[in-house]
């Protein structure tokens, strides 16, 4: 099992490049949390390492958003949040961004986790007693 630890928010554009330098050439990540434990603000930490100059936020409404990195290259921004049937989430096209080769970044994977490719990397988020949080997969 692989580990990183976010020991406080000033410390998690380090913790993003460690994170990024671990996964390898996954380009299907799944953040599984419960609500307020950093998903979205470690997701845009992510992107900022990643030279997204655009501003990232949660696609809560919109189910998906996506970001152009330094190099040109798009990252999709999901949130499953409302999804609540799988049909929902091939009506956005799922498959597309899943196999389009580009990151995809994915909060409440829970909620399609029937549709994720079987090599999709499932990273679990813990917050600790101190306020850090470790991400395992």
């Amino acid at each position: 099992m692989n580990e990183v630890t976010i020991k406080n928010l000033a410390d998690i554009d380090r913790a993003a490049e460690e994170f990024l330098s671990k996964i390898g050439d996954n380009k299907l990540i799944a953040f599984y949390a419960p609500m307020g434990s950093g998903k979205t603000t470690f997701t845009t930490a992510l992107c900022r390492v990643l030279g997204v100059g655009d501003a990232v936020c949660s696609p809560t409404f919109t189910i998906i958003n996506e970001y152009v990195s330094a190099d040109g290259e798009s990252i999709f921004h999901f949130d499953f949040y409302r999804i609540t049937k799988p049909s929902e989430a091939m009506d956005i096209g799922l498959y597309d961004y899943l196999d389009s080769g580009c990151l995809c970044l994915m909060e409440w994977p829970e909620n399609v986790e029937e549709l994720l490719p079987e090599e999709t990397l499932k990273v679990s988020i813990k917050v600790n007693p101190d306020q850090s949080r470790t991400l395992s997969w």
